[in-house]
């Protein structure tokens, strides 16, 4: 049986950069990924956005981690020659009555101790962005896009630079608890077992059906599977915006948002979905074009102008969930040892936005959790 010292499920870009930082501690790490090649789940259907750390709750780990991992994200895009821009964007009160959300949120953002922020009447909104219809803007200086697929490419490169690897169309099929480590079935071409002393669970959309697998984790430990499909749709032809546009923000979500890739074009969404289903294998990634009179409707509180036939499916995207529709927004569960009481194992449950950009500092939490010293 072959003998490492740390494997993570789950080729995503969570996975990735813990197997990076694992990799970069000495330890010799292995990343299964049940897919051909990596980065193919909920890390390829997103809105590739750099977050500031507007939105969540002082002190939880998605406000401390997205601003600890903005701040390193952007040192290691430059230092990494990964693509990227920090654009800027406006989170708009399209009406009086959602001038006190908004300045909740500048409150929120401000006590997470995020940078780079302007409060802005409708005269200095219109005047970055004068297709923009709102009474009140937050501007956050400091929001920005990212080549997802790069950064992934960097932190692989990374991982196989410190003498890691990641093993392609190898899932996890069980795994079992032991004194000092686990055992580990890797499916695949020809079923193998691998010995590990540590074991980290980063697998996305499967993270509770993985952590059921390995014996000896208790059930009570695993939260049932929840999952909100995000559709997005493309902009035919360029919008007049230089900046990312978000409303307020809706039950579930952030509210259908317009970002901008790296060329400039304009794609709005995610809105919210919830999907009825337990097995994400089922997922339907197929974008209803039928939805597409609610985002002309949401689009058009902040644009009026958007023209009629705009609008083109393009993609969606599925987000882990741990809260359940209608419920309060749920934080990120990066539960080591002392909460399941298996050593060597962290189990990563609802990494949703702002998961990109917390990836270098949700790393750090992982290892810190892991006790390897």
């Amino acid at each position: 049986m072959e003998r490492i010292d740390a494997v993570v499920v789950g080729a995503g870009v969570i996975g990735l950069a813990v197997g990076r930082a694992l990799a970069r501690r000495g330890l010799e790490t292995v990343v299964l990924e049940r897919e051909p090649t990596f980065g193919t789940g909920t890390s390829s259907r997103h809105s590739e956005v750099i977050h500031a750390g507007l939105y969540d709750a002082p002190g939880s780990l998605k406000a401390r981690l997205c601003v600890a991992g903005r701040r390193a994200l952007y040192d290691y895009l430059e230092s990494h020659g990964v693509a990227h821009r920090r654009c800027g964007k406006l989170v708009v009160a399209s009406t009086p009555e959602q001038v006190p959300a908004l300045q909740s949120i500048a409150a929120r953002a401000q006590a997470n101790g995020v940078e780079g922020l302007e409060w802005l009447d409708a005269a200095a909104a219109r005047a970055l962005e004068p297709a923009l219809a709102g009474v009140a803007a937050l501007h956050s200086t400091v929001t920005g896009v990212v080549d997802s697929h790069g950064l992934m490419l960097a932190y692989l490169g990374d991982l196989e630079a410190a003498g890691g690897a990641l093993a392609r169309s190898s899932p996890l099929r069980a795994a079992r608890v032991l004194p000092g480590g686990f055992v580990l079935e890797v499916g695949g071409g020809t079923s193998m077992e691998i010995e590990a002393r540590w074991l980290v669970n980063s697998a996305g959309l499967h993270a509770p059906s993985v952590a059921r697998r390995i014996v000896g984790v208790p059930a009570s430990h695993v939260p049932p599977p929840r999952y909100a499909k995000g559709n997005y749709y493309a902009l035919a032809g360029r919008a007049p915006f230089s900046r990312l546009v978000y409303p307020v923000p809706e039950p579930g979500g952030l509210g259908v948002h317009l970002t901008l890739d790296l060329a400039g074009q304009a794609r709005f969404g995610p809105d919210v979905e919830w999907l009825d289903l337990v097995d994400p294998d089922a997922l339907d990634y197929a974008v209803d074009p039928g939805r597409a009179q609610r985002f002309y409707a949401a689009i058009r509180r902040y644009w009026p102008a958007l023209p009629d036939g705009a609008l083109q499916p393009a993609y969606s995207g599925v987000r882990p969930k741990l809260q359940v529709p209608g419920g309060p927004p749920a934080d990120f569960a990066i539960d080591g040892p002392a909460t399941h009481g298996v050593a060597g194992l962290v189990n990563l449950f609802g990494i949703e936005s702002p998961g990109l950009t917390s990836s270098l500092a949700i790393a750090d939490e992982v290892l810190a959790r892991l006790d390897l010293d």
